[in-house]
């Protein structure tokens, strides 16, 4: 069995996927840290391994970037491949002056102005929560490794390049301000909204790689792509 997205046959991918936005950054995953993995997809680029860690099952597969594009993977995931638990692993730009590079961050919930709810399911609400239990498990791996989370609401954002201004106030400030979000990415809104008409779970845990109060504050391609190592040994004790 197949998608139009993924080439996978059925029982090729874990109950538990965990997503990068890159799929580089899923091979690298997958390189580094499980045992004898197999590459169970490579269409338009995604691609998607199967192996393990410390004995138990686990997939790793790249979203690509934005709501509509985790929307179809993840939409898939839960619905072709009877996946159960998806943990997106991604970057986020700071909001709050209180966040520096490198920090890791636990999502508690996702505001967004996307339509991508409200048209998929007829949701209307602009915020949808994360797994409270996968968040749970999420905490206990991290204490465990004594990685220290910082957890809020988190912005996910429909434009990356976004030239809005509100009373003078770029329009990043005022979501921020508003929304009581502390940093921004561009995924999880769409990855909980399919969650939750699933009936299944989904968490994401991003860490901090550029500050949007201060540009001279950010990280490189590669240390985005292979130099993000807490945030993925957090959602790996996951398993």
């Amino acid at each position: 069995m197949s998608t139009p997205h993924i080439s996978a046959n059925k029982g090729e991918i874990a109950k538990t996927v965990l997503m990068p936005g890159d799929p580089l950054r899923a091979k690298f995953i997958s390189e580094t840290y499980l045992e004898n993995p197999k590459q169970f997809n490579s269409v338009r680029g995604m691609l998607g391994f199967t192996g393990t860690y410390k004995g138990k099952e686990v997939s790793v597969m790249g979203s690509g970037m934005g709501i509509p594009s985790i929307g179809i993977y993840s939409y898939e995931l839960f619905t072709q491949y009877d996946v159960d638990n998806i943990i997106r692993i991604g970057s986020a730009g700071a909001y709050s002056e209180k966040l520096k590079l490198f920090d890791v961050l636990l999502c508690l919930d996702a505001y967004s102005e996307s339509t991508y709810a409200k048209t998929q399911c007829g949701y209307e609400s602009d915020v949808i929560p994360a797994g409270t239990e996968l968040n749970d498990k999420l905490r206990n791996s991290a204490m465990k490794i004594g990685v220290p989370l910082v957890e809020g609401r988190i912005h996910s954002a429909d434009v990356f390049y976004n030239l809005v201004e509100v009373d003078g106030k770029p329009y990043w400030q005022v979501v921020r301000d508003d929304k009581e979000c502390i940093a921004v990415e561009m995924e999880s809104f769409g990855l909980f909204n399919n969650a939750k008409v699933t009936g299944k779970s989904a968490a994401c845990i991003l860490t901090i790689s550029d500050m949007l109060f201060n540009h001279s504050e950010i990280t490189s391609s590669e240390e985005r792509e292979k130099s993000f190592t807490a945030m993925m040994e957090v959602a790996l004790g996951v398993i």
